[in-house]
């Protein structure tokens, strides 16, 4: 027989028919796995996943925030010059607000297990490169990366929220945001007391290392969850505008959050500098440890999202500006101590998270079929107030001291009631 002959003809057809047939079959077979994977019931959220969320949460959410009291180290080691340091802290709030306009809504169109594990494996390399770099513009783009990816935390609080029974979907976002808050309250000190141990660099190794440890374990214990899309990626961004001028709801918890988080980055941004000069003097350290005191706001959230589930979020939502007022007010006429600020620390941090988990829980039941979309409307506005309060700080605290810094927080958190009280009546319970 030659080579190419019609009984070899014969041969390679008979063999190929089979293959083609196979690779067929599987790839049926993998659409109807797929198919069948998506019209499944989702599973109820346990309280292991619940843990498992905010643990992700809370490491993702963390890489924002170890930089900021590390500027001083970070800067001088890389060439970037003192004036410039805050570029490092300031790009990766950019890239974070681009990334709640840009990746968030994905939610709504990609299978959520996989975009989430993708993103937190793309925030370890960009905490790891962090670490690494060695140039200014090295260190301001992988500051960049680090807050565009880490808007991961937005993806994962409304999937768990759509792995929640409706009776408990408060619960299930306060206990996840508990977490995710945990881990923005705890970064400062912990970034500063382990670059005073070990230097700045491992922080972000370290980071690194927890952020891609907890993909690896989404991938394994979370479940599939396809959504139903119907829009395309570009649909999906233009239809953000008229989902914020329709949702009235949507709109009153952002002008809250914003006065609430405003607040925050305000007494957040200030209160170092009061804590470093006199009567207190305080090390870095001891600064350090102070921010502890804020996390212990973090306990009200689990309870924040029960208060939800029965009703009483207009309520809480009330207790929430009346524990601002209250901070600000006890910041602005007690005595100077440390312990009064701690108070107000805790105070303020309470009511900071009494109206994000109400909020949440408010507009998570407007579209369900949109809620990446609305949590990437709602988030990205109050955190760019919470940019607001921030740049205010320094002047206000260089122009009037710790008083001026309490009456503007105060002023905010008094607008922010009597908002609230006008527009009680007729907003959505």
């Amino acid at each position: 027989m030659r080579v190419g002959g019609p009984a070899m003809r014969l041969k390679l057809k008979h063999w190929s028919r089979p293959r083609a047939t196979s690779s067929c079959n599987l790839a049926l077979d993998v659409t109807r796995v797929e198919t069948a994977m998506a019209a499944a019931p989702l599973p109820i959220l346990s309280p292991g996943r619940t843990l498992l969320f905010a643990a992700a949460c809370g490491a993702a959410a963390a890489n924002m925030y170890y930089a900021q009291p590390l500027i001083g180290l970070i800067a001088p080691s890389v060439g970037l010059p003192a004036e410039l340091g805050s570029l490092i802290v300031t790009l990766s709030q950019i890239g974070y607000a681009i990334g709640l306009v840009l990746l968030v809504p994905l939610g709504d169109l990609v299978e959520n297990r996989r975009l989430a594990v993708v993103t937190l494996v793309a925030t370890s390399v960009a905490v790891f490169a962090l670490s690494r770099a060695g140039s200014p513009a090295e260190v301001l783009t992988a500051a960049a990366a680090v807050g565009l990816t880490a808007v991961v935390v937005q993806m994962l609080v409304p999937f768990a929220a759509h792995l929640a029974p409706e009776a408990s979907r408060g619960a299930a976002v306060g206990n996840v945001t508990s977490g995710l808050v945990l881990g923005i309250l705890l970064a400062r000190p912990v970034a500063s007391l382990g670059a005073d141990l070990f230097g700045w660099r491992t922080v972000f190794v370290g980071s690194a290392l927890l952020t891609l440890a907890l993909a690896v374990i989404l991938a394994l214990a979370l479940p599939y969850r396809r959504p139903e899309p119907t829009h395309s990626y570009v649909e999906l961004l233009r239809s953000m505008g008229p989902l914020l001028r329709r949702e009235r709801v949507l709109q009153r918890r952002i002008v809250i959050q914003c006065a609430l988080f405003a607040n925050f980055s305000l007494f957040w941004t200030a209160v170092p500098l009061e804590l470093a000069g006199p009567p207190y003097e305080l090390s870095q350290r001891g600064i350090a440890l102070f921010g502890l005191a804020g996390a212990m706001g973090v306990l009200i959230t689990p309870l924040a999202g029960r208060l939800a589930d029965r009703g009483h979020g207009p309520v809480a939502t009330r207790v929430a500006l009346a524990l601002a007022v209250g901070a600000f007010a006890l910041a602005w006429a007690g005595p100077q101590s440390v312990i009064l600020l701690a108070i107000t620390a805790i105070t303020l941090d309470a009511g900071v998270q009494l109206g994000l988990v109400t909020g949440q829980r408010e507009i998570y039941a407007l579209q369900p079929q949109a809620r990446s979309r609305l949590n990437g409307i709602f988030i990205a506005s109050f955190f760019a107030a919470g940019a607001v309060g921030s740049a205010l700080a320094s002047p206000v605290y260089e122009a009037w001291d710790w008083p001026g810094i309490a009456a503007a927080g105060l002023a905010i958190a008094l607008a922010g009631l009597v908002f609230v009280l006008l527009t009680g009546r007729r907003a959505a319970p």
